[in-house]
């Protein structure tokens, strides 16, 4: 029973629409297609009702009451949003179509290229030393942050948990107020974009931009100037658009960044900053020889470099207590030296000395290292799609990416766990006739990542996303493989990569069954 999952979504791949979707649906680098403008099939109305992450309850965060329709104050404003709409310039309709496609999916895909951007361990400098990023001083070599995949989970499960309990909150007052958009309450106002009978105070485009805005600032402080630029484009392209008068977009605005600076107080006290512990390095080699690594890993660079986030397991999970973390340990992986790990290490060399132009594309699809957006990235980017795809509304977008981000960051908190609990060496280190073709991940090699990750994902998104199952077991299955065809893991490592993976999604599903959004 152990590897069902592994061997059943693995044979999906042969079936031809499978593979065609596996070959279209998402990419490792940060070319991004073009999107459309966004079409909700459903206003989710009740939405202000659905369960937030931080914040206490929808209307934990009061936003006041709108100037009423019938008032001076509000027809100026609708004056001046008539006047801004008809002297619109050709590059501001440019912009206005961009933000149209979705404001989460847009901030997402900010977040995303972000991550690839600092996406790139730091050099070794003349000493053989190699200096850590500071985040006092982010510009500087080695640029802060070093966005590995931990770090990239961890920021893209704040963005979205902040656009999510942002929005749920905006929904609650929408409905509340229930201030019709402009061209509703004034027909000269002819909008660019299709208009709907969601209300317009607050802003959910406002909301969703500051408190994206606030957690990615923190996330990559040396962008700061960039954010600014693009959080002033999207708030004035809905007035470009004659989709929002300037008091629905201050409301929004305050009440995202209020939102935001909840859901970033609890990162400031989740582990992050002691993630890279490196006195606890000895303390997990001894656990790790006491049961049973005879051989522990050890960096292959010159000059070696330390572990990547030794403690990183550590970190406060999302959707369960840190305390169930070792209850998802998977078991040991097989002795050095016995029977299994032969086997395994003879499927490697075999693969090191005859390796197909399939295996190489698939480790090469989803090598996923530097200068990519990492396989946290990957997953969100095909979700992101998804929702899309299937014309969810800004807040069940942002629903979708909050459990998928939860869920992306509790896999990499218990792979690190894993990782630096068995302290296993890599098949390159036990076999110098292995030489990986993807690069050299600085960390040990049970579980793997990349399938804790795609089956973390898989779980979660197949069940929002039911007549997708196949395809994502398809293509968690694919992620999961492309480490033995890169020469990066034992087969083992993904296989019980992928178990783990599977149920820690599971959590994830739990929580979208109960958060009232079905």
């Amino acid at each position: 029973m152990k590897n069902n999952n592994f061997k059943i979504a693995w044979k999906a791949l042969f079936f031809p629409a499978i593979l065609s979707v596996l070959t279209t649906s998402c990419n490792k680098t940060v070319d991004e297609p073009d999107a459309g403008i966004s079409s909700p099939s459903s206003l989710d109305e009740k939405a202000g009702t659905w369960k937030p992450y931080i914040l206490a309850s929808s209307d934990d965060i009061n936003v006041p009451a709108p100037e009423a329709a019938s008032s001076e104050y509000y027809k100026t404003e609708l004056k001046k949003l008539k006047e801004q709409v008809d002297a619109i310039a050709p590059v501001q309709r440019e912009k206005v179509n961009y933000w149209a496609a979705g404001a989460v999916y847009r901030w997402n895909e900010i977040g995303r290229e972000l991550a690839a951007r600092y996406n790139t361990p730091p050099a070794s400098n003349a000493d053989g030393k190699y200096p850590l990023p500071d985040a006092a001083n982010p510009l500087a070599d080695p640029k802060f942050p070093f966005a590995n995949p931990p770090y990239t989970a961890r920021a893209l499960a704040y963005l979205s948990v902040a656009q999510y309990d942002a929005l749920v909150s905006a929904w609650n007052y929408k409905f509340k107020y229930n201030r019709k958009a402009p061209s509703k309450n004034d027909e000269a106002i002819k909008s660019i974009l299709p208009v709907t009978d969601l209300p317009s105070y607050p802003s959910e485009d406002a909301v969703v931009a500051e408190a994206s805005v606030t957690v990615l600032k923190a996330m990559f402080p040396g962008e700061v100037p960039y954010l600014e630029e693009k959080l002033a484009e999207h708030k004035n392209s809905r007035m470009w658009a004659g989709m929002n008068v300037e008091s629905d977009i201050k409301a929004g605005a305050d009440l995202g960044k209020a939102v935001a600076a909840k859901v970033m107080a609890r990162a400031k006290t989740d582990g992050m900053s002691a993630a890279n512990n490196q006195a606890k390095t000895a303390e997990m080699i001894a656990t790790a020889k006491s049961i049973g690594t005879t051989v522990p890993w050890v960096s292959q660079e010159f000059p070696p470099r330390p572990p990547m986030l030794p403690t990183y397991g550590f970190v406060l999970p999302w959707n369960f207590s840190a305390e169930t973390v070792p209850t998802l340990r998977p078991g040991p992986p097989p002795a050095l030296g016995s029977a299994e790990f032969k086997k395994n290490m003879d499927e490697l060399l075999d693969i090191a000395a005859n390796q197909t132009r399939e295996q190489a594309r698939v480790a090469n699809f989803w090598s996923d290292g530097v200068g990519s957006y990492t396989p946290p990235g990957h997953w969100h980017r095909k979700g992101a799609n998804l929702c899309k795809e299937n014309n969810f509304s800004e807040v069940r977008t942002a629903r979708t990416l909050a459990l998928l981000g939860t869920t992306m960051q509790d896999a990499g908190i218990c792979c690190w766990d894993a990782k630096y609990y068995y302290y296993y060496p890599r098949p390159n280190q036990v076999s110098k006739r292995i030489k990986t073709s993807v690069g050299l991940p600085n960390f040990p090699s049970y579980t793997s990542g990349h399938s804790t990750f795609s089956g973390a994902a898989a779980e979660l998104l197949a069940y929002i996303f039911p007549n997708e199952k196949q395809a994502l077991d398809a293509m968690a299955a694919e992620a999961s493989v492309s480490r033995i065809y890169g020469l990066i893991h034992y087969r083992f490592d993904c296989e019980a990569g992928l178990e783990g993976g599977h149920k820690i999604g599971s959590f994830a599903v739990e929580r979208a069954k109960k958060d009232g959004a079905q």
